[in-house]
């Protein structure tokens, strides 16, 4: 029997859950050398961005934001960093659904990279330096 998607749904759909896991799952593959100096920090998955988290980083009408860093880089706090909530990073389901190919395995990679990214703001890294890296 060949069932047809509804047309409220896609063709290809990955629920919230199984999106959580593979946020999970690329967090669990960084490194232990590299996990252990993550400090106060929450992964979060939310839907869409928000107008003030897009506005934050300068994101205008037709580009797209996959995740955010919001905290205290490692490499600027101080001893007098404490008793602060964690440093939040969210990936955003909508925008990584929308631009990865309709396959579980695209859209894997693409929340692997974006996790990494991310990960990289809370060492301090910008987008600057790591496109000097070579991480695009």
């Amino acid at each position: 029997m060949n069932e047809q998607p509804s047309p409220t749904q896609p063709p290809f759909y990955v629920s919230r859950h199984r999106f959580e896991e593979l946020v999970g799952e690329a967090v669990a593959e960084i490194p232990d050398a590299l996990y252990n100096f993550i400090q106060n920090v929450a992964i979060l998955v939310e839907e869409w961005p928000t107008r003030r988290q897009l506005d934050s980083v300068g994101i205008g009408p037709g580009s797209t934001l996959l995740g955010l860093y919001e905290g205290v880089p490692l490499t600027v706090r101080t001893s007098q960093y404490g008793l602060v909530p964690p440093d939040k990073i969210t990936i955003f389901r909508g925008p990584i659904m929308r631009i990865c190919p309709p396959s579980e395995d695209a859209i894997r990679s693409q929340v692997r990279q974006t996790v990494l990214h991310e990960i990289a703001h809370h060492f301090g890294i910008s987008d600057q330096r790591l496109i000097e890296l070579g991480a695009y």
